[in-house]
């Protein structure tokens, strides 16, 4: 069958623009646009390479319409999928971005923001509650989740170390069924060459500013991020506490107030929620040289994120059928997924302490050391919009942009209105 890229750029440029709601949603509206709308993919093929992306690091979301592309039309069509998938989301965050680097600490931008972080933890926990009705089917990915959330809350464990001993296991314990891959013609040296190729257009902007300013603020946002780009399994939620510590603790680039204020901006844009580092690398610049060096430094960002996300897909594609038929392979997604689950509920509550107490401190106990909230410090109001934005999401199922843009409104509110007549 031979696809109009014309129509291709229609129908991936809808996606793009209404990609909204994170992976779940979008990979909905995909589905929805490839296989039911048109007959572009069939449903195996479809969940096929579903199930592929999800092994990868990076969006999966992001990938899979990378993959859909590149199945119709080649490397044109992957690029043209992939890109219509990321660019008008991160041209809003980069709106944003500067917009939050000039206004943001004004109170009416604070107010609003209160709303926007009760909200968020909301909308972690619903990603808790759907991946845990799929992920936690049996005893040992109940034992992975138990282990990632010790592993990451109690002893602060490498996130890439809990993938690996996830993937382990999963390989180990989750095979499941066996089954037989599709025979796959694809020449070792083709692949090989996909892999050099790609790997040089990522790797060489890097290596140049690292020759030209090794400890510029844009080298270590290149450095940082594509870093992050290999390890960023289970979506933008699962990796977000790991780059956190990062980028608050040890560059010291953002504060934990910005990164929940990042969170929330990456949700109400369209695009993967990833594109959250494009508004850390944004404000990383920002705060060392400007407006300009943070434009840069929000280029470079965008560019080691999702550069790898082509090298995966276009080297490893031909191979979809095959590596859906493995079982260990299937093994080491089921556990990772399960890990994930461990992950959510680490960032949930990470983020509802970090919302509702002003100070949170991590303290010793024994072997390990825990996120402990000073208990003067709690905000009533926070825990007052989270539970409203709770209702709205969770029993009234109002869509979350509405809800994004009432709660905002419900901050000020809060914060500039009633607030004040308590003194």
């Amino acid at each position: 069958m031979t696809y109009s890229i014309s129509e291709m750029i229609r129908v991936f440029g809808r996606i793009g623009l209404l990609s909204f709601g994170g992976p779940a949603a979008q990979i909905a509206l995909m589905h929805k646009e490839l296989v039911e709308e048109r007959p572009w993919l069939t449903e195996k093929q479809f969940l096929g390479a579903l199930s592929f992306c999800m092994l990868l690091p990076g969006p999966e979301a992001m990938q899979l319409a990378t993959y859909s592309g590149w199945r119709m039309a080649g490397l044109k069509g992957g690029l043209l999928a992939g890109g219509l998938f990321v660019l008008p989301g991160a041209i809003v965050i980069l709106a944003l971005a500067a917009a939050y680097a000039a206004y943001g600490q004004v109170p009416f931008a604070e107010a609003m923001f209160l709303g926007i972080k009760a909200t968020v933890i909301i909308v972690v926990i619903q990603a808790l509650m759907k991946v845990s009705k799929k992920a936690l089917k049996g005893r040992v990915p109940y034992l992975l989740a138990a282990a990632a959330f010790l592993g990451l809350f109690a002893f602060d464990l490498p996130f890439p170390l809990i993938i690996a001993l996830a993937a382990c296991c999963g390989a180990l314990f989750m095979t499941g069924q066996d089954g037989e891959g599709e025979a796959v013609r694809v020449h070792p040296a083709n692949t090989g060459a996909t892999i050099v190729i790609w790997a040089a257009i990522w790797l060489l902007p890097l290596a140049l500013l690292w020759g030209i300013a090794p400890d510029s603020v844009l080298t270590q946002v290149g450095l940082f991020f594509s870093k992050l780009a290999v390890v960023t399994f289970g979506g933008a939620y699962a990796v977000l506490a790991y780059m956190v510590q990062q980028v608050v603790g040890d560059f010291g680039w953002l504060t934990t107030g910005q990164m929940m204020d990042a969170l929330g901006l990456a949700e109400t844009t369209p695009g993967p929620l990833i594109l959250v580092t494009e508004f850390v690398g944004f404000m990383a610049g920002a705060g060392q040289g400007g407006m300009w060096l943070g434009l840069l430094a929000a280029i470079v960002t965008l560019w080691v994120t999702f550069v790898p996300c082509f090298l995966w897909i276009f080297a490893f594609a031909p191979y979809v059928e095959w590596i859906s038929g493995q079982p260990r392979l299937r093994g080491a997604l089921s556990g990772i997924t399960a890990a994930v689950v461990g992950v959510i509920l680490n960032l949930s509550l990470w983020f509802g302490l970090n919302v509702f107490f002003a100070s949170v401190e991590r303290l010793p106990v024994g072997p390990a050391a825990l996120w402990w909230p000073d208990l003067t410090t709690f905000q009533p109001g926070a825990i007052l919009l989270a539970l409203v934005a709770g209702w709205m999401l969770l029993a009234r199922k109002w869509d979350l942009l509405v809800v994004l843009g009432l709660m905002a409104g419900l901050g000020v509110v809060w914060s500039l209105i009633i607030l004040p007549l308590f003194g």
